[in-house]
């Protein structure tokens, strides 16, 4: 059977592994909310580049598609 000192040292060992489990809990905690506010940001960022490649879009004149040059058009592409 263990003695009175062995489970005091275990209870000990047991106290610092939590507190040790708890900065790192805590640490991690730290580092979740600095990616999810970096993923936030990078979300808005991508969204305002499509708001503007949808603009330029928009922007661009409504033609015909262009024929490549080659043998069909009689045309020698250089």
């Amino acid at each position: 059977m263990a003695t009175i000192e062995e489970l005091a040292e275990r209870v000990e060992r047991l106290l610092l592994r939590h507190q040790e489990l708890q900065r790192t809990h805590a640490l991690t905690l730290e580092q979740l909310a600095g990616v999810n506010a970096e993923r936030d940001s990078l979300r808005s960022r991508l969204a305002a580049a499509r708001q503007r490649v949808e603009a330029l879009l928009d922007r661009l004149p409504a033609s015909e598609p262009v024929a490549e040059a080659g043998p069909e058009t009689g045309k020698t592409a250089e």
